[in-house]
């Protein structure tokens, strides 16, 4: 009786299922922290102290909040307790995250929490904008650290968005709804089953893309850190150039293809190994294809005709940043802001594409697009033909009302959290180019954004220590879709 009223009075009963998971992935987190304490310690950097010191101080903290918080989760989660869980275990691992950053001796991190915490959540949200100058030099450690965090955050995002957007109907998931979404205790076998299936095939293809960086020209840390960064989609790189510090175009034409690996929905993966060969006509996948096609394309003839290059080093060029962009990885072979300004519209544009529900991809999101034009589709015809009949189909499907108000409703949002995050960016006295790529690279998890100062060539380490906060929420909101973060600011949420 003395432990459930303890209980109970540390937390109300509907916060403790949110709490106990958190404190599960906390411990998980705890156990991560030791692979870099153990770089470090192999290669004699004293920063093991940090990560051990840090994976302490996070287990302690874990042990004690799922001890305090114990509970049945066979029932699963309410409705209210999903949109909780989100946004309360991202804040709080990105927290614990930024920890043994914080005490490490590396002084960039060290000199201001400020700094640690936007690299961790960063990580997390598999963001890739860094404050960090000299990563060719940095320690092992912090940088194994670093592209861990991303590769946690990718598989993370997935099990979100297969599992809880669709039951909460945020932007649209609800198209999406399977029985693994489903918060009942029936399907919970079932949910183990996918998740343990997505998160072999995830590590599958971080194994593979490791060793094929390694075979072509990095050496066995550099493979493993951007295998890890690059399955995730995220875009972490060991060195302050990124992927240009390696000048080989099998490298490069092998990031483009895992890069675009991790920007498919993952449940496919499953239904292909399953035998089911229609996932290979999936309807975003093959909208994504023609997208990227296309833009290839275009930007391969324009580095030929007006940028002087050969043909094969422009379709390279093409592919890489095109793919980087579009799948929200951020790596860069060349500063393509000076390509001219053609390519800095066309790139400021495609940072808010994205890639396919159920990737590690962040952005707006394909098959919102795809609604998007079927909608558009319907009004002009029925413009033109006021009395005709034109059904909204997707994927050889009706499209449901609530999902098209869902999609409408995620557009405006979004546009308006956009327009107010650029706008509270220049209240620091950024210039706007600035302003509004951070904005977009936040929310649309891009990393890298336009410019001189957070272009390709650039980083956000020179950016006022409040814009960096600024930018930490933007980056949090766009990872979670907007709606679970923005929901706990309603009153109304909090009565119940």
């Amino acid at each position: 009786m003395r432990e459930k009223s303890v209980s109970s009075a540390w937390a109300p009963p509907y916060l403790r299922p949110v709490f106990h998971l958190t404190g599960r992935m906390l411990l998980a987190l705890a156990a991560t922290m030791l692979l870099p304490a153990g770089v470090d310690a192999y290669t004699g950097d004293p920063d093991w102290r940090a990560f051990l010191i840090g994976s302490g101080i996070t287990f302690a903290f874990a042990a004690a909040l799922t001890q305090v918080t114990r509970c049945r989760l066979s029932g699963g989660l309410t409705l209210r307790q999903a949109f909780l869980l989100t946004p309360v275990a991202w804040t709080t691992i990105a927290l614990f995250g930024a920890i043994p950053l914080y005490i490490s001796d590396y002084a960039q991190l060290r000199d201001h929490f400020t700094n640690a915490f936007f690299e961790s959540v960063s990580g997390l949200t598999t963001t890739g904008a860094t404050v960090i100058v000299g990563l060719d030099d940095a320690p092992k450690g912090i940088l194994l650290w670093r592209a861990l965090l991303q590769w946690l955050g990718g598989i993370g995002i997935i099990g979100v968005a297969i599992s809880i957007l669709p039951a909460l109907g945020v932007g649209g998931m609800q198209l999406f709804r399977t029985e693994s979404s489903d918060r009942s205790e029936k399907v919970m076998p079932r949910v183990r089953e996918i998740a343990t299936g997505i998160m072999l095939i995830y590590a599958a293809l971080t194994v593979a893309c490791a060793l094929a960086y390694w075979l072509v020209a990095m050496s066995p840390f550099d493979a493993v850190a951007h295998a890890l960064t690059t399955v995730s989609t995220a875009g972490f790189s060991t060195s302050d150039v990124s992927m240009a510090r390696w000048d080989n175009p099998a490298l490069h034409w092998i990031a483009t293809l895992f890069m675009l690996s991790g920007a498919v929905p993952f449940v496919l993966y499953l239904r292909l190994v399953q035998g089911q060969s229609d996932a290979l006509r999936d309807s975003q996948v093959r909208f994504l294809a023609m997208i990227l096609a296309a833009l290839i394309i275009g930007v391969a003839a324009w580095l030929i005709l007006a940028g002087g290059h050969g043909v094969t080093d422009a379709v390279r060029l093409a592919a890489f940043n095109v793919v980087s962009v579009v799948t929200t990885t951020g790596y860069a072979t060349t500063d393509y802001t000076l390509w001219g300004n053609l390519m800095v519209g066309l790139f400021f544009g495609l940072m808010f594409v994205g890639g396919c529900t159920g990737s590690t991809a962040g952005g707006m999101k394909i098959f919102r697009f795809q609604v998007m034009i079927r909608m558009l589709q319907s009004q002009f015809l029925r413009l033109l033909y006021p009395r005709g009949v034109f059904p909204r189909v997707y994927a050889g499907r009706l499209l449901p009302d609530d999902v098209i108000g869902s999609v409408v409703v995620f557009f405006s949002l979004y546009f308006i959290c956009y327009s107010g995050l650029t706008v509270a960016l220049m209240a620091f006295d950024l210039d706007f180019l600035t302003s509004a790529s951070a904005a977009v690279a936040a929310l649309s998890n891009v990393g890298p954004g336009l410019g001189p100062i957070i272009g390709p060539s650039g980083n956000f380490g020179t950016l006022p220590n409040a814009s960096k906060w600024l930018l930490c929420f933007g980056m949090l909101l766009g990872r979670l879709e907007l709606f679970t973060v923005l929901i706990l600011f309603f009153p109304q949420f909090w009565r119940g």
